[in-house]
């Protein structure tokens, strides 16, 4: 592939709408250059025989099941409650 250019870092920065001075085009250049050239050196690579895969480790649901169970009653739920009314917690307003 062929180097990334002056004016592609400037257009990128453009649409990323960054201000970049000239310092920042010849740093930006060499940098993405070396990214892309490093990224290149991927195709080098046999694959032939490689299972494609979505992850490199092999996950596995650990969360317990979804299975239905009792629930508290309303009266103990509320029985701690510094402040009810009608089966419902009280809290103070914050509406004027």
């Amino acid at each position: 592939m062929a180097d990334i250019s002056k004016d592609q870092v400037k257009h990128v920065a453009n649409l990323a709408r960054l201000a970049v001075t000239d310092e920042e085009v010849e740093m930006f250049t060499k940098q993405l250059g070396d990214i892309i050239n490093y990224a290149e050196l991927l195709n080098e690579l046999d694959t032939e025989n490689v299972e494609p895969t979505t992850h490199v480790l092999d996950l596995k649901n650990v969360m317990r099941k979804d299975e239905p169970k009792e629930w508290i009653k309303k009266e103990d739920a509320l029985k701690n409650a510094p402040d009810q009314k009608d089966g419902q917690f009280r809290v103070p307003s914050i509406l004027e």
